[in-house]
């Protein structure tokens, strides 16, 4: 039921069709601007349902690659909260911070949490990767890679490739698209 309200409010709010650039600079008829669900009060709680029910148990920490990240992980460890269960929450900064504390982590990540991974749409999962590697180099462990969506279908390899299991909320296939590969 949740998976089907989010499936619907991202069909409403986040997909656009026409003509436009990607990130890796090809162009495609279809784009999908996640942060146009995530970030309004409903899509909110869809996205922390729908994240809070395939979370691992062990999972004690959420967050990833700042800004796609910060919606999924923040509105999830608020909700959860809410539940009776303690997840921190945390961004990966794209750059080192060279003052203050330093680092790359901003947030609650301590060495031998297990974090969940997360981002709102993953085309190739290079931004999930260069989190896992964050996060691993702030001692902690990374029990799963989740993204609200999956538009290129090529995260699964990447993130296997690294001993990280990846799983997608919904595919671009569900939404009515064929995955873009690389």
């Amino acid at each position: 039921m949740t998976l089907e309200a989010l499936r619907r409010h991202i069909l409403d709010h986040s997909v656009k069709t026409g003509d436009f650039v990607l990130k890796s600079g090809r162009r495609s008829p279809w784009f999908i601007d996640s942060k146009q669900t995530v970030c309004r009060p409903d899509g909110m709680l869809l996205v922390a349902e729908a994240v809070l029910e395939v979370l691992p148990d062990d999972a004690t920490a959420i967050g990833g690659l700042t800004m796609g990240a910060d919606p999924v992980a923040f509105v999830t460890a608020g909700v959860a909260a809410t539940r009776g269960r303690a997840l921190k929450a945390f961004s990966v900064r794209k750059e080192t911070k060279d003052h203050g504390a330093g680092g790359r982590v901003a947030g609650a990540l301590d060495a031998g949490d297990k974090v969940v991974v997360t981002e709102d749409t993953v085309s190739r999962g290079t931004s999930l990767l260069e989190a896992v590697h964050a996060v691993r180099d702030a001692g902690a462990e990374v029990v799963l890679a989740l993204a609200v969506v999956d538009r290129g279908g090529t995260a699964q390899a990447i993130l296997g490739a690294e001993g990280v299991e990846f799983r997608a909320l919904l595919g671009a296939p569900e939404l009515g698209f064929e995955f873009d590969g690389p």
